[in-house]
């Protein structure tokens, strides 16, 4: 996956903004920043489209700029000309994706069945826009694309709100979703309802908390402890699992010490890649050499890594959903 398309991955959500003029462009891309969304896909469906990328960019290099509703030829230069790093389309224009690709720019067609996803195959290009989104038949459609195109990755747009945006990025095959529900003419709105999205789009849930025994024997007395509870203990090779018929979260308990002064606690996320980025911003780092991944070469997803962040005494580690 380049670069660019790793961004996209991280970032997981492309505000998608209609300016109503240059002026509005640099105010609103700081408070999606404040909010912790360090993307945009400014769309061609305004005049002020190109000359507010030009000011996003000036103001904030760092900031990833696309450049979206992009149906001719006209507006792609333009767009190419203001700075966006990748163009987006509503559908799926030959003439349109041609010339983009023809300047060394990424392109992000748009697709709503599997005949575009096999001409935009056909073209070098496996990471598509799917759109509209939920009227083209939302996860159920994205759960039957996966079958004939495992390889292929999808960024969502169209009717994806704050409540659905979940179903969407547990999803194999999405890269990230678009949706304009934050984007708000009341800029401190803008910022909240960002902060809510970024902190939303990872899943993150409890897996297990694990706990550290000095060594077989004492791991096996742990275990028999948490019977007390209803926690039924299975031996494994390295650790106990205690587990209740009506909890699916659990305890680990390590036969020796493991990461963590007490133990590790397990989070799961739909997506790794994507969580370690978010906690990148806070100093938080992975540490690789307890990295697993699953997948095909090239195309593998970590399912599972420690990470630096250390909470009372307990490492922690992520586990993929």
């Amino acid at each position: 996956m380049s670069e660019l398309l790793d961004r996209i991955r991280d970032t997981g959500i492309i505000p998608v903004i209609k300016l109503t003029s240059v002026e509005q462009a640099v105010p609103l891309a700081k408070a999606l920043i404040d909010g912790g969304i360090n993307a945009a896909e400014v769309t061609f469906r305004s005049d002020a489209a190109a000359e507010g990328i030009k000011a996003i960019k000036k103001a904030y290099p760092s900031m990833l700029l696309g450049a979206g509703t992009v149906i001719n030829k006209d507006y792609a230069q333009r767009a190419i000309d203001a700075g966006a790093e990748f163009i987006v389309a509503p559908g799926f224009n030959p003439e349109v994706i041609d010339f983009v690709l023809s300047k060394g720019v990424s392109m992000i067609p748009g697709v709503a069945t599997p005949g575009e996803i096999e001409q935009a195959l056909c073209r070098g290009l496996d990471v598509l826009k799917f759109f509209p989104a939920e009227a083209a038949g939302g996860v159920a459609m994205l759960k039957a694309f996966a079958g004939p195109f495992p390889n292929v990755k999808f960024m969502a747009t169209g009717g994806i709100n704050a409540d659905n945006m979940g179903d969407y990025l547990k999803q194999k095959n999405i890269l990230a979703i678009g949706g304009s529900w934050m984007v708000k003419d009341d800029l401190e709105l803008v910022t909240k309802l960002s902060r809510e999205a970024v902190t939303r789009m990872h899943g993150f849930t409890l897996g297990h908390i694990g706990v550290n025994g000095a060594d077989a024997a004492e791991a096996a007395d742990i275990a028999k402890l948490f019977a007390l509870f209803g926690l039924v203990g299975k031996e494994g090779n390295a650790s106990w699992f205690c587990n209740s018929n009506t909890d699916a979260t659990s305890f680990e308990v390590m036969k020796g010490s493991g990461k963590g002064i007490h133990g590790h606690i397990a989070i799961k996320t739909w997506n790794i890649e994507r969580a370690l980025a978010y906690l990148k911003q806070f100093g938080v780092q992975p540490d690789m050499s307890t990295a697993k991944w699953t997948g095909e070469p090239g195309k593998s997803q970590l399912s599972f890594v420690y990470t630096t962040l250390s909470i009372g005494g307990f490492a922690i580690h992520f586990n993929k959903i």
